[in-house]
Order: structure tokens, then sequence, then C-alpha cells
């Protein structure tokens, strides 16, 4: 996830984007590029290939269980984005809520008892790994 094509892969699946030639038509990346991250994605089991779901011969991309737990981050990034890349006025994308259409509540980590997480609350602690 650490290359700026795979999170922009990720977040155009989550916008229902499956094919590679929509994935290559929203991001404008090289076919030789978009290739390797989408394998790259697929061996690490962020998106899995699945037969078209309109069944023609072609192979669509689809969010796997791990992929989707990504979803936090996503919506973390693009209200960071809605927030400070566009000027006032300027013409953008928002995420909203299917059901309400209203836009999505800004992305907090809260604690047990509802308190936002601030940086100085956190500390970074080392742990053993899993087996």
């Amino acid at each position: 996830m650490g290359d700026r094509w795979s999170m922009l892969i990720v977040r155009d699946a989550f916008d229902g984007l499956r094919r590679f030639g929509e994935f290559q038509a929203s991001l404008g990346a090289a076919r030789n590029i978009l290739s390797d991250r989408l394998r790259t994605l697929v061996k690490e089991g962020v998106l899995e290939i699945a037969p078209a779901s309109d069944g023609s011969a072609y192979q669509e991309y689809v969010l796997t269980a791990k992929g989707e737990t990504l979803f936090p981050v996503v919506v973390a990034l693009r209200q960071w984005g809605e927030a400070h890349l566009y000027a006032r006025g300027e013409k953008h994308s928002v995420l909203v809520d299917r059901t309400t259409g209203k836009p999505l509540s800004k992305a907090l980590l809260r604690r047990e008892d509802g308190r936002v997480i601030r940086p100085a609350d956190t500390l970074v602690k080392k742990v053993r790994g899993q087996p």
C-alpha cells in the first residue's frame, strides 16, 4: 500500500470499479504499472480476481474481506482531501451515505468512552508479532 497507485486502485474499487480498463481510465496509469499493482494487490490478498458479473469473458478485480478493512483508511484520506485540497466552491466529489444522501461524519478515532483520541494521546509500543 506504500505507493500512490495501490491506494488509488483500492479507492476506485470502493467506488465500484472492477475492470482493468475502468481502473486505467480513472487513474491514467500506464498499462504495465497498473498490471503490476493489480497483480501485487491480488497476491497480498487485498483484491481477488472474479469472473465478470455480466457473464462476459472478462475478469474483474473485487475487494476481499482484507481489502474491505481498508475502508476507514480510504474514508479518512478522502475527507482529508476534501478539507485541504480544494479551493472554496471548487467542484469535487464527496462520499455520502447511500440511504440519507448526506456526507459521512468526519472520521475520528475515539476512546471507548467516546472521547476523540489526538496524536498527543498516543505512543508506539513494541509488541511481539502474531505467529
